[in-house]
Order: structure tokens, then C-alpha cells, then sequence
């Protein structure tokens, strides 16, 4: 029965493996398929095998348990017998029992296979019984193991974490152990780090120093943060005094190198007579203490590393700069010192040598100085500025007093120069850091120098400029130009010359038509004195020594300052100098005019104008200049307000006389911009306006007189109905008129040339000349245009036309036109006389072809220098003397 339910089991569990919902063992639509391909191939070969015997595939294992005469196939026995003979069938019941035998047989062979197949399973199941026995028994062996196992594993698992914990408390006891024994090393160490303070082999500038001045650190530092602990404030005391003794040994160690490395450098020169070289003092001031310097360098620069922990490593590191700085002050004060003294005394009145050599021996002293510092210590200190300003304050203090009495612009200006661009820019710039000290006394000695440049300055132009009285040679304006010309057309003429006879000289071999060609050549490739100059350069007023004494001073004073004294301090100055320059050129140009007329003086005062303007433009700064002034013009209104209500000065409302005097009466505030630039091309116009007015003037005054006698008629006639005719009034008849025009025709032949070649003596310039004539003749044209038109309306008859004969302004402009070409195509005049060109710093005497005449100015005989025709010597050079001496001169 039990069977049964098992099998039923089975059968169950074998239905729901192919369920459609919740299949035991689900087959994809793959494996259905080759299931299905498996199953066709069984039956297939089951088909094909169906003529065998059927009961074949039952014949498994076992065919050796078959008794050899139950053997499948074999011949019964009762068949056998009777084919051996064995047995004999003689009657009819014999055959059947034969018969009935033989059948049994043959049936029984025939189930011998069912029969062996039935022992063979019945022994399998016998077998499967036992294995299910032995399989149960294991099952009960391994449950009994699963039991003992599970026991083991909780008594284990129990014995593990109790070992953890056992680990756990021993790791957590461990580390408390090293942090307690670390914490007391900090209370241990103190016996020990005492014992090696007071050791005598203990060195300072040993690495077991290092190692103890470290261990100190550590434990002050510990012992300041843990100060609530027990007896922590009682360590820390004696930590710090171990400190202290131990900087003790350093402070004495340092000091002791320094005072010793300065013995040894004093020994040798206290015990050589006299002065040793400076060369070898500085070698020892030097070499001593660079050879203590590795002794002391790892030391110091463990003590500056220290100074930010703690403040007794920085009151050691002060001493420590402090000795060092009180030991090099006391080697080198006083040779720095006797240095620049020396200096001082060998250039003796060369300021600019005195202030370029002490210089660079105070640069060398710096660096030299600041290389030394960082060999003993690494990082800046203050005091080394402090001790090189020291040091440079020697050089200050020599200098200063010699500078304050500098009255020489130019030595002033060079000094500032020196200064400035040699060792500011050049040396202070490129080595910030080792000459910062020397930059601020270099800097404060500029100041210096810049003020006394400034005052001197502002003397040479009130003395010099301002207030320059000129010689009568000054003034010998157009004399000087035409001399200058007249002597560089001489030379000019040598030069040809002697060009001609080197070329003569060359081609003595050669044929006489190619000498005449080459002559030709040469005359025709060099200038001509009758060539026009077509630009300045070419003039005698464009040299330097034909310039205004004024002028030329006032442009060399701006150049030196340029380059010395700063954009705000030149702006101002530059626009004092071209002030009082441009008074001086018109005081110059006044004296020109009554002396030798207005078209010389005009001229020469638009010239220099000219040339103040054209050297001024390089300069890169703006002359421009704000002025503040008060101004009280309310003042005197609010005074007089005050005045007048006298009766009101102690009245309480608001109509106060004294309050209104004090809120109107408040001086304004005025700013007043002052262009120099602008000044000279305002001064320039004006100078062009009177220059054109007057040669208008001198051109065509009668005709200008005359109409200004007919305007002045013509006015009152039109005020006055029913008035006379211009041409019945006897001044403006047509023969007068016709004498007016032809006085003016001639004074225009006459005077154009003259005009026209003073302009080309002063100018030099054809744009300037045409800029300048262009409206002169327009005026003059103009003038003669009015005239035809007053000749229109003033009545005047045909005949009295033809009589005035009054040219058309066409006519006029061609007649100006020729006048001018005549004029600047003839060769200019040359003097046939000597001059003397005296001025206020000497004299300059030119020798002409004809015979001198004694000077009338007395001169300078020591300034004076003779310049003959034959001698190619430019006035450039003495105006250029000229300046530097007065320069010098301070005036």
C-alpha cells in the first residue's frame, strides 16, 4: 500500500513537470521539438527491428547466469533424445506425453527470458532496498553531523569573538600604553636634555645641538598647549630655562665669532705703521668674516626658521644682527668715510667726477655688503637697510655742501644726469633689493641737487635773460648776416677752387677738352653763389651763433633741464624761460627797429620766434601751466556796500551789513592757464601782423595816404546830403592822383627789392618768404582796387582816367610778381668794410679784403677770436663756447 502512495507521488510529480502553469520542469518550444525528433527516431527503429525476436531487448546483463542448458535457440531435450534415440515413441499416448513435454519446453523456453529479466529486477530491487537503507542510514549519520556541527559552530563562533575582544582590549591597551609613555617622554626628556646641556664636549655648532634645541621646541610647545595637566606649568619653566641656557651658549658663540673675526681684521692694521692700501683693508673686512661665515650659517639659519614659535629666538636673532651690524659699522664707518673724504680730495672742483665716483664705491660697498648679510643669514632684516644708509649717509654729507654751492648750471645738470639715468636707472632699478639703501640717499641727493638747479636756474633767467643788457654786437642785425654770408660765400668759392686744381692736378695726362668738360661739371654740380637757397640751413641766421644770445641760452637751459628735473618742475620753468625770453627778443627787436628800422627789427623778431617755436616741438611735454590767483573785485564792491550801510553793522536780522561784508567780500578762487607754446605763436602772429602792416606801408604809403584821406571824405559826405564831389576837391584831383600812383609805382621798384632781400637774409626760407609776402601784396593790391573804385564813383570824367592812370590790380600783381623775381635773383651785396661784433661776453672780430677799421667797442681780448676770409672756422663753435661758459658761469 505504501508503494502505491509512493508511486503516486511519483506519477503526480511526473504530470506536473509538462503543467502549462507552474511547471516543474518547463521545456522551451526547442526542446519539445527535439523531443518529439528522439521519440520518431525510437519508434523508427523499433519498426525496423520487429522481425527479430521481441523479447531480444530484454536481454541485458546477467547472460552468464543462464544455465548452459536453458540457453535461448537450443534444441529441446525430448527432441534430442528422440533424434538420438534415446527414446521411442511407439504408441499414441507416448507421442502426446512426447508431444506435451516437447510444448512445456518450448513454452518454457520462451519464458525463460521473462523469467530472467523478472530475477534480475527483483534483484535490483533487492539492491535499491539496501541503498535505500545505506542512504537512510547516512541521512540519520548526516543529521547527527549537522547537529554536532551546528554545536561546534556556536562554541566556536563564542570562543571567537571572546578572542576578538580579548584583541581588541589588548590593541586599545597598547595604544593607550604608547600614548601614556608618549605623553611621558615630554616629563622624562628634561633629565636627559639637562644632562647634555651641562655636558663640556657638547658643541653648538654640532648636529646633537640641533637635535637637543629641537627636543626643547617640542616639549615648551607640548607643555604651553597641555598647561592644564598635573605639574605642566613647573616643566614648562624648567624647559624654558633650558632654552634660555641654551641660547646662552648659542648668543655666546655667535658674538664670540663676530668679535673675533673683527679682531683678526683690526690686528693686522694696528700693527702695520701708517695706512694700509684700501684695496687691502677691504680684502680684510671681508675675507675674516667670510671664512667665519660657514661656521655660522647653518646655526643662524636654524635660529631664524625658530623665530616665528617662539620671542626668545627672536631677541637671540636681534642680538645676534645687532653685534654684527655694531662690528662691520666699527670696520667700515670709518674707511667709508676716509674713503669719500679722499674722494672729495682728489677731484677737487670736478663735481661731476667727485659724485660718479663716490657713487660707485658705495654701490660696490652695498653689494659687497648685502652678499655678506645673506652669508650668514637667509632671510632680509631691516637692519641692513639701516646700516647701508648708514654708510651712504658719509657720501650724502660730503656732497650736500659742495652741491648747495654749485652755481654752474651745466655741472648741476650733468650731476643730475649722473644721478638719475646712471645710477637710479641703471644700478639702483636693476639691483632693487641689494641698493635700496643707496636709492634713498641717491634720491634725497637728487632732490638736492634738482633745488639748487631750480634756484640757479631761476637766477639765470632773471639775470641772463630777463634782464640781459645786449652789446652793441648783439644788436648789429643785418650786419652779422651779411658778413656771415659774405664769408661763407669766400669760402665756398675757395673750396671750388681747390677742387678744380686737385682736379687739374689728376688729369694733367688728360686731353684739354676733357679738362674743359670737367671743369664745366664741377661748376655746374656745386652750388653757386648766386644760387637761391631754397631751404634753412643754408642762412647765417639758421647757425647757432647768429641766434640772439637770449634765445641760444634759453634753448640750451631747456635742454639741460629736460633730461634732469621732473615733467611738473620743467613745465614750469620751460614756461618762465620762454616768457622771459620772448621779453627779451622784443626788447632786442625794439632796439633793432630804432636803431636800423622796423623791417629789420620786425624781422629779426619773427625770426627768433621762429626758432623758438621749431626747437621747442621736440620736447614731449606739455608747457602748459595752471596758475592760482585771488581775486578781490568783490572785495572793494562788498567795502563800499559795507559803507554805505554803516547804520546796519549791528543789526539782528538778516539784512547784517558786516555779514554781508563777509559772505560777498570772500576773495575768489581763479585758475589761469598759461600755454608757453601758445604764448610764442601768439607772439609770432602779432609780430607777422605789424611786420606785413608796416612793408604794406612802406610799399604803398602815399596811395595808402591817400585813401584814407578819401574815406575820411567820403564819410562826411555821406552824412552830410547835397556834398561836393571826391574829384573837385583839390587833394583828390587827377593829377595829384596820378602823382600818387606813380610815387607809389616807384617806391615799389624801389623798396620791393630791399624788403624781398631782407626777408631772404633773415628767413632764408622760400615758404616762410612767400607765407610772409603773400598778404603784403595782397594788400598792396588790395589798395589799388580801392583806388579804381573810388576812381568810379568818385566822379571823375574819362579824361581825368586816363589821366589819374591808375593801374588794374592784374597789372599791380604782375608788377609785385617782377619786382620779386628781380629781387631774388640778384646776388646779394658784400660789406667792404670791417665790423666789430661786440656782445656781452667778448668780442669776435672779421676781417674783410678791406682794409679794418679799429674797432669803436673795447673787447675782451682773452674771448676774442679772429676769423679771416681764408680761415673755414663756424661760428657754431664760439656760440657753443659762448653758452657752456655762461653755463658755467652760473649767470
Amino acid at each position: 500500500m505504501a508503494e502505491k502512495v509512493e508511486i503516486k507521488k511519483i506519477q503526480d510529480k511526473l504530470l506536473k513537470w509538462e503543467q502549462s502553469e507552474n511547471s516543474l520542469a518547463p521545456l522551451t518550444s526547442f526542446q519539445r521539438h527535439a523531443i518529439l525528433e528522439v521519440a520518431e527516431e525510437i519508434n523508427s527503429s523499433r519498426s525496423r527491428g520487429s522481425n527479430s525476436h521481441p523479447e531480444i531487448r530484454w536481454t541485458v546483463t546477467r547472460q552468464e547466469e543462464i544455465p548452459p542448458d536453458k540457453k535461448t535457440g537450443e534444441i529441446p531435450r525430448n527432441i534430442t533424445a528422440l533424434n538420438k534415440g534415446d527414446l521411442k515413441i511407439e504408441t499414441t499416448h507416448q507421442f502426446l506425453t512426447w508431444y506435451t513435454q516437447v510444448e512445456e519446453e518450448l513454452l518454457d523456453e520462451e519464458d525463460e527470458l521473462y523469467l530472467q529479466y523478472y530475477e534480475q529486477l527483483r534483484a535490483w530491487r533487492l539492491e535499491c532496498a539496501t541503498l535505500l537503507e545505506h542512504v537512510e542510514a547516512a541521512l540519520g549519520d548526516l543529521s547527527c553531523l549537522s547537529g554536532q556541527y551546528l554545536s561546534v559552530s556556536e562554541r566556536t563562533s563564542s570562543l571567537h569573538r571572546v578572542s576578538e575582544q580579548l584583541l581588541a582590549e589588548q590593541t586599545q591597551l597598547h595604544s593607550l600604553s604608547e600614548e601614556v609613555s608618549q605623553r611621558l617622554r615630554y616629563f622624562t626628556l628634561l633629565e636627559n636634555l639637562t644632562q647634555r646641556l651641562g655636558s663640556p664636549t657638547l658643541s653648538v655648532a654640532s648636529d646633537q645641538f640641533y637635535d637637543l634645541l629641537d627636543q626643547l621646541d617640542s616639549c615648551i610647545q607640548y607643555m604651553s598647549v597641555h598647561s592644564k595637566w598635573r605639574e605642566a606649568d613647573s616643566y614648562l619653566a624648567k624647559y624654558r630655562h633650558c632654552l634660555s641656557k641654551a641660547l646662552g651658549l648659542v648668543r655666546v658663540y655667535v658674538l664670540s665669532v663676530f668679535l673675533n673675526a673683527t679682531q683678526q681684521v683690526l690686528a693686522p692694521r694696528q700693527g702695520v705703521p701708517g695706512q694700509l692700501p684700501a684695496d687691502q683693508v677691504f680684502a680684510l673686512c671681508y675675507g675674516k668674516f667670510q671664512a667665519s661665515a660657514t661656521r655660522l650659517k647653518g646655526l643662524l639659519t636654524r635660529i631664524e626658521e625658530r623665530c616665528d614659535r617662539s620671542q626668545e629666538h627672536e631677541l637671540l636673532l636681534a642680538d645676534c644682527l645687532q653685534c654684527y651690524f655694531e662690528q662691520r659699522e666699527l670696520l667700515l664707518a670709518a674707511s667709508v668715510r676716509s674713503s669719500v673724504a679722499e674722494l672729495a680730495k682728489t677731484h677737487h672742483g670736478d663735481h661731476c667726477s667727485l659724485v660718479r665716483s663716490g657713487c660707485a664705491f658705495l654701490v660696490h660697498v652695498c653689494q659687497d655688503e648685502h652678499q655678506l648679510f645673506f652669508q650668514f643669514f637667509s632671510r632680509p632684516a631691516s637692519q641692513l637697510t639701516v646700516f647701508l644708509e648708514g654708510l651712504c649717509t658719509s657720501l650724502y654729507d660730503t656732497l650736500r655742501p659742495i652741491i648747495i654751492h654749485i652755481n654752474h648750471l651745466e655741472t648741476l645738470a650733468e650731476v643730475c644726469s649722473i644721478l638719475r639715468l646712471e645710477m637710479l636707472e641703471e644700478h639702483v632699478q636693476n639691483n632693487s633689493v641689494p641698493l635700496e639703501a643707496f636709492g634713498r640717499i641717491a634720491w634725497q641727493l637728487l632732490q638736492d641737487v634738482q633745488e639748487r638747479l631750480v634756484f640757479r636756474t631761476h637766477c639765470y633767467l632773471q639775470s641772463d635773460i630777463l634782464n640781459y643788457k645786449p652789446a652793441p654786437g648783439d644788436l648789429a642785425y643785418p650786419e652779422k648776416l651779411e658778413m656771415m654770408e659774405s664769408i661763407a660765400q669766400q669760402l665756398q668759392e675757395q673750396a671750388a677752387l681747390q677742387a678744380i686744381r686737385r682736379s687739374e692736378s689728376h688729369s694733367s695726362l688728360q686731353s684739354v677738352g676733357s679738362t674743359t668738360s670737367q671743369e664745366v661739371a664741377h661748376f655746374t654740380a656745386d652750388t653757386t653763389p648766386e644760387q637761391p637757397r631754397s631751404r634753412t640751413g643754408n642762412s647765417p641766421a639758421d647757425l647757432h651763433g647768429m641766434w640772439y644770445p637770449t634765445v641760444r641760452r634759453t634753448l640750451v637751459c631747456l635742454s639741460r633741464l629736460y633730461r634732469c628735473v621732473d615733467r611738473p618742475i620743467f613745465q614750469g620753468l620751460s614756461q618762465e624761460a620762454l616768457s622771459m625770453c620772448i621779453q627779451s627778443v622784443a626788447f632786442a627787436a625794439t632796439a633793432i627797429t630804432s636803431r636800423k628800422g622796423a623791417v629789420d627789427g620786425l624781422l629779426f623778431q619773427v625770426k627768433h620766434l621762429l626758432i623758438l617755436r621749431e626747437q621747442i616741438a621736440p620736447f614731449q611735454v606739455d608747457f602748459t601751466v595752471k596758475e592760482m590767483s585771488l581775486d578781490f573785485s568783490k572785495v572793494k564792491t562788498a567795502a563800499f556796500g559795507l559803507l554805505q550801510r554803516r547804520n546796519r553793522l549791528l543789526s539782528l536780522g538778516p539784512d547784517n551789513a558786516l555779514l554781508e561784508f563777509l559772505l560777498a567780500g570772500t576773495p575768489a578762487v581763479r585758475e589761469q592757464l598759461l600755454d608757453s607754446r601758445k604764448e610764442v605763436d601768439r607772439t609770432l602772429k602779432q609780430a607777422c601782423e605789424t611786420f606785413i602792416k608796416h612793408s604794406t606801408n612802406i610799399l604803398a604809403q602815399p596811395l595808402l595816404s591817400f585813401l584814407d584821406k578819401a574815406q575820411v571824405y567820403t564819410k562826411m559826405v555821406s552824412e552830410v546830403q547835397g556834398g561836393a564831389l571826391l574829384s573837385n576837391q583839390p587833394f583828390a584831383s587827377a593829377s595829384l592822383v596820378c602823382q600818387t600812383v606813380q610815387e607809389t609805382q616807384r617806391l615799389i621798384k624801389a623798396q620791393l627789392p630791399v624788403l624781398q632781400r631782407s626777408m631772404q637774409l633773415y628767413l632764408a626760407n622760400r615758404e616762410t618768404e612767400f607765407v610772409l609776402f603773400r598778404p603784403i601784396k595782397n594788400s598792396v593790391v588790395g589798395a589799388f582796387a580801392q583806388l579804381q573804385q573810388l576812381l568810379s564813383t568818385g566822379g571823375y570824367s574819362s579824361e581825368d582816367l586816363l589821366l589819374a592812370a591808375c593801374p588794374a590790380p592784374e597789372q599791380v600783381a604782375l608788377l609785385l610778381s617782377s619786382a620779386a623775381l628781380a629781387a631774388s635773383s640778384a646776388p646779394p651785396a658784400t660789406p667792404r668794410s670791417t665790423f666789430d661784433i661786440a656782445s656781452s661776453t667778448g668780442s669776435v672780430t672779421l676781417v674783410t679784403n678791406e682794409p679794418s677799421l679799429d674797432p669803436s667797442t673795447p673787447h675782451d681780448s682773452s674771448a676774442g677770436v679772429i676769423v679771416t676770409s681764408a680761415l673755414p672756422v663756424a661760428p657754431v663753435t664760439m656760440a657753443a663756447a659762448r653758452d657752456n661758459s655762461e653755463l658755467k658761469s652760473g649767470r
